[in-house]
C-alpha cells in the first residue's frame, strides 16, 4: 500500500509538541483588529492546544501517527 501524502496546507497551519500535542494560532486575528475588544485581541495573540478526536485525525493528516 502506497505511503500517506502530507496535508501541506494544514502542515503550515499547525505545530506538533513533542509530547504530541497540536497547537495552532485561531482564525480572525490577522487584521481588522480595532473592530474587536482587547480581551479578543489579547486572547487571540496565544496559540490554542487541539484535543479529543480532531487530535489524532490532523496528526494522520500531516504524517504523525494518530
Amino acid at each position: 500500500m502506497p505511503k500517506m501524502k502530507t496535508h501541506k496546507g494544514l502542515k503550515k497551519r499547525i505545530r506538533i509538541t513533542a509530547t504530541g500535542k497540536v497547537k495552532f494560532k485561531p482564525a480572525n486575528s490577522g487584521h481588522l483588529m480595532s473592530g474587536k475588544s482587547g480581551n479578543r485581541c489579547r486572547s487571540m495573540r496565544r496559540t490554542r492546544v487541539l484535543t479529543g478526536t480532531v487530535q489524532a485525525a490532523i496528526r494522520t493528516a500531516v504524517g504523525g501517527e494518530a
